[in-house]
C-alpha cells in the first residue's frame, strides 16, 4: 500500500491519501490545481515535506532511483534522452510484447525519437515503465494523446497491472475514464485533496 501523510510542497498540501494494492485511485481537478505536483512529489521528483511510504517502507529509507523504480511516474510527455527508441529500453525483447500490444510495430526499435507522434511517445513511455515492474504507477494523463482504441489498450494493461497487485494513482480530466478505471476519486482544489462522493 502507498501511504501519503501530510505531504506539503509549494502550491500543494497538506495532503493525505492511500492507495491499496490492486486499487486505482483517480485524481481529478481543474488545470493548475496541483494534480501533477502531487504525482511528482510522491515520486520524489520534486522536494516535499511529509511522509510517503510503500508497504511500510518510508521513501527516505531507500535511494531515490530505487524508490522511483517501485513508485513509477509516467508523465503526460515522457522524457527522451537518446536518438532511437531502443536506446530508451534496458530490455527490448521483454518490452516488445507490450510495444506491439500498444499498436506499434516491432521495427519501431530503430526509429528516431523525432519521428514519434505524441501518442506513440505516450504508449512507449508506458511500456518502458511497465517493463521495469513497479509496484505503484503514477499516471499523469497517459491517454490524452490517444484515440479510443489505443486508450482501451492502455486501460486493459493497467487493469492487468492491478490484477497482479499493483496500485495506481491516475490523473485524468475524463469523467467517463474515471468511472471505468477507478474505485475512488480524489479531487484536488487549490492544492487540497478531498475524497469525491
Amino acid at each position: 500500500m502507498l501511504r501519503v501523510d501530510d505531504l506539503v510542497r509549494p502550491g500543494l498540501g497538506p495532503l493525505r491519501l492511500h492507495v491499496a494494492a490492486g486499487e486505482c485511485v483517480a485524481v481529478a481537478g481543474p488545470s493548475g490545481s496541483g494534480k501533477s505536483l502531487l504525482l511528482r512529489a510522491v515520486a520524489d521528483l520534486d522536494p516535499a515535506d511529509g511522509a510517503v511510504s510503500l508497504d511500510g517502507a518510508g521513501r527516505e529509507s531507500m535511494a531515490a532511483p530505487a524508490w522511483r523504480r517501485l513508485v513509477a511516474y509516467v508523465a503526460t510527455e515522457p522524457g527522451w534522452w537518446a536518438d532511437t527508441v531502443r536506446d530508451h529500453f534496458t530490455d527490448w525483447a521483454r518490452a516488445l510484447p507490450l510495444v506491439t500490444r500498444l499498436g506499434l510495430p516491432a521495427d519501431c526499435a530503430g526509429w528516431p525519437v523525432t519521428r514519434l507522434s505524441t501518442g506513440e511517445r505516450q504508449r512507449l513511455g508506458l511500456a518502458r515503465t511497465l517493463v521495469t515492474q513497479p509496484r505503484m504507477l503514477l499516471l499523469d494523463e497517459p491517454t490524452s494523446g490517444l484515440d479510443d482504441a489505443a486508450t482501451a489498450v492502455v486501460e486493459e494493461l493497467v487493469a492487468e497491472f492491478r490484477a497482479d497487485g499493483g496500485g495506481v494513482l491516475w490523473v485524468t480530466h475524463d469523467a467517463a475514464q474515471r468511472a471505468r478505471v477507478a474505485s475512488r476519486v480524489v479531487r484536488i482544489r487549490a492544492g487540497r485533496a478531498e475524497e469525491a462522493a
